[in-house]
């Protein structure tokens, strides 16, 4: 039966989906790393070998293909062995503060290589404190650990080169980013989801693999989340609630907003467009857990309006849709009545889910047609039926949210 093969390397650890001609799950495993914070290479190469070695034989024999999803903006140099030159740093890594700056200087205004932790400002560091006489590529996370299953190095999708200053509009590295000493080291960009070529052969071999098995250009693990509810139409969106909200649009146009943490990844022939709000689960979990939150949310009735005017962040701070590092959370006054506080919160994140998605209609994103929910909050029918009445369009549960998933889907048909 043919097969085809997912990876997910997340912030904890990684984890493998395989899937069937019909796009069933026949196969699923995960494994974390010793430390997240501290992960290094070769524990995600340990985690791939292991994944690999673990698969059942009548899966691995049939394998047709196989793609990776990573996190974003996780980087390292290595040479043309593949093996790295000097430390990865991680998606969340923001000691490139001075290169950063210099970005400022040289890429268009607010363009999402101007932080510190994006792939471009990483590059930059790398290149400024790494001995590089051996060094050949320059590669995400994603792209490295492809690399070590077929030995062809210099090969990245738009979705992880993305935050590394690839034009994902005009398709190439902009003249502004060639000119960067070391540009030669930036790999190849191709469609995620592009055959790449065969599994090497060695590779192959040490894990039964089917030698016939190709590996594909892969992807970030936020897009293979989307990728894995199966939303595809523009007008269609994903929120994601948890602990922070993320909402995710297909549109027909490409809309940018630094200034809101607004940006669109190349979905195809459309646009993901995206915003977060630091609002989410996370202030739910403040104030009650799981049980009380299902058990008091089953007496809130979710026709009726809240008289509370909440806003509800974890913590002082906003991005998205409004932008004001300082904004006070609103979460007075508290009624004693726990129903009362458990509703006026629900309406309060409805509100800024709305406002998000009216946010980015501003922006000029496609028109709302439907929300796909994912993430923890998905469960919750009273609050699903509460956003439903206040985005005034249909708010569905996904079946999959796996990055895994997501990136076997990828691997077997492409975007």
């Amino acid at each position: 039966m043919e097969s085809y093969l997912g990876l997910d390397f997340g912030t904890s650890g990684a984890r493998v989906c395989v899937v069937d001609k019909a796009g069933a799950i026949t196969h699923e495993d995960h494994i974390f790393y010793p430390d997240a914070v501290l992960q290094i290479h070769l524990n995600w190469r340990e985690a791939l070998h292991t994944l690999l070695k673990r698969l059942p034989a009548t899966i691995a024999t049939e394998l047709q293909s196989i793609a990776i999803a990573a996190t974003s903006a996780t980087v390292l140099l290595c040479d043309k062995e593949l093996e790295p030159t000097a430390s990865a740093l991680l998606y969340f890594d923001n000691r490139a503060q001075e290169e950063s700056e210099q970005l400022k200087q040289l890429a268009p205004p607010g363009h999402i290589v101007c932080s510190a932790s994006s792939g471009l400002a990483k590059f930059l560091w790398l290149t400024k404190y790494t001995e590089l006489s051996n060094v050949a590529y320059f590669l995400h996370q994603a792209d490295w650990l492809a690399a070590l299953l077929t030995g062809l190095g210099g090969i990245s999708d738009y979705h992880n080169a993305l935050k590394s200053g690839y034009d994902t509009e005009r398709l190439c590295w902009p003249d502004w980013v060639k000119s960067l000493p070391h540009a030669h080291l930036l790999p190849q960009v191709v469609v995620p989801g592009a055959n790449i070529t065969h599994i090497n052969a060695l590779v192959a071999q040490h894990f039964k693999i089917n030698p016939a098995c190709r590996v594909h250009a892969g992807t970030t693990d936020s897009i293979a989340a989307f990728i894995a509810t199966g939303v595809n139409e523009p007008g269609s969106a994903v929120t994601s609630l948890g602990t922070t909200m993320v909402l995710k649009l297909l549109s027909e146009q490409r809309v940018e907003a630094a200034q809101y943490g607004v940006y669109s990844h190349r979905f195809g022939d459309v646009w993901l467009a995206g915003g977060a709000s630091n609002a989410g689960g996370g202030v739910l979990r403040q104030y009650f857990g799981d049980l009380q939150i299902n058990t008091l949310s089953q007496r809130i009735d979710p026709a009726i309006d809240s008289l509370l005017d909440y806003y509800p962040l974890p913590r002082p701070g906003e991005r998205f849709p409004i932008n004001d590092p300082s904004l006070i959370p609103r979460l007075i006054p508290r009624p004693e009545d726990d129903v009362l506080f458990l509703h006026g919160m629900l309406q309060g994140l409805s509100r800024i889910e709305a406002a998000g998605y009216t946010k980015l209609a501003e922006l000029g994103v496609s028109p709302l047609k439907s929300v796909t929910t994912a993430g923890s909050g998905a469960k919750n029918k009273v609050w699903r039926r509460m956003r439903e009445r206040l985005l005034g369009v249909p708010v569905s549960v996904a079946e999959h949210t796996e990055s895994a998933y997501g990136a076997a889907l990828l691997g077997k048909r492409g975007l």
